[in-house]
């Protein structure tokens, strides 16, 4: 089956995160999972009408918020393959702890952290 009917690497689904501060948010990311940054758009006051990110093999796009596309804070599952050190990276980058990470129910140990936008973030490595 061809592809051709989307970017070459992007996945069917990516989250779109409306942030009041979305360079924030990519600075986080990239710090945080090694994001790399693919495109971005900045309008003529300095704010970032459309910017993508690859995170992994998924790609995250973002924008800042404006009055007709207010900030939403979204939930954001990613599993990395070590969670601890990415817990640990998330804070140090400014995210602000949701959960330690631990072994939870199923097969993953988890945790969770905000980024500096109020994006919750977790994150998991199945063990």
């Amino acid at each position: 089956m061809s592809n051709d009917w989307k970017p070459a690497g992007y996945t069917s689904v990516s989250p779109y995160l409306i942030s009041s501060g979305a360079q924030g948010v990519i600075d986080f990311l990239k710090a945080t999972f090694g994001a790399e940054e693919l495109r971005r758009h900045d309008g003529p006051d300095g704010r970032i009408v459309h910017a993508e990110v690859r995170v992994g093999d998924s790609v995250v796009m973002l924008a800042d918020a404006t009055e007709q596309w207010p900030a939403v804070p979204s939930h954001i599952h990613v599993y990395v393959p070590d969670v601890d050190a990415t817990y640990r990276a998330a804070l140090a980058a400014g995210g602000t702890s949701i959960r330690e990470p631990a072994h939870r129910e199923g097969d993953d140990r988890r945790g969770g952290v905000l980024d500096p936008a109020g994006n919750s973030w977790w994150i998991a490595t199945q063990l």
